[in-house]
């Protein structure tokens, strides 16, 4: 799949890169659990706000989540919460959100992230920060543990340094040859890793 790249000229193709290794911080195990059971993702229409930071999730760029707790929703989530679904304006609030309330007993029955192997989408220059276009449709996410993330790249989200998800480990890898950054799976993401995003 290709992907345009916006820049102040207009758009450009993407320049296609051969694969490269890149390092990779396996080393750094995870301790989420989460798994594959629970509703399919849903679509979000940009006026949710994130169950993280409370931004609203349509105002901003880069890659958003969803998890699913069903029974087992964190107090902080409203009780009329169909499926106990958690909304998230990044990958970083994702994260963030579900290693908190796993350390305090609520494990997601599944969570989603934005996909960029399945969208086409747009960097774009953002007051000199390259930023990623966001993609709120159902079709655009996919399960955490099947996502290859670039971290640490030049590219940001609405956090800033963000975890960037591709299904296509190749596409990971090509992104990553082409804007920076180390290769990481969901069991690699720790409060260490999200911490040292930008460092």
């Amino acid at each position: 799949m290709e992907h345009q790249r916006i820049t102040e000229h207009g758009p450009t193709r993407r320049t296609v890169l051969a694969t490269i290794a890149v390092g990779s911080a396996g080393a750094l195990a995870g301790c989420l659990g989460g798994g594959r059971d629970g509703p399919a993702a849903i679509s979000l229409d940009g006026s949710e706000q994130c169950d993280n930071c409370g931004m609203r999730i349509g105002m901003h760029p880069g890659p958003v989540g969803e998890a699913f707790y069903g029974d087992d929703a964190p107090p902080s989530l409203p009780d009329d919460r169909e499926d106990g679904i958690a909304w998230f304006c990044s990958s970083t609030c994702t994260y963030n959100y579900l290693l908190e309330n796993e350390e305090r007993g609520h494990e997601s029955q599944t969570a989603y992230a934005t996909d960029y192997s399945s969208v086409e989408y747009e960097l774009r220059d953002d007051g000199g920060t390259t930023v990623i276009s966001a993609h709120l449709d159902a079709a655009a996410f996919a399960n955490l543990h099947d996502l290859t993330f670039v971290a640490n790249s030049d590219v940001e989200g609405a956090m800033g340094k963000s975890l960037i998800g591709f299904t296509s480990e190749g596409d990971a890898e090509a992104f990553a040859a082409e804007h920076g950054g180390e290769l990481l799976t969901h069991d690699d993401v720790t409060r260490e890793v999200l911490s040292g995003l930008g460092m």
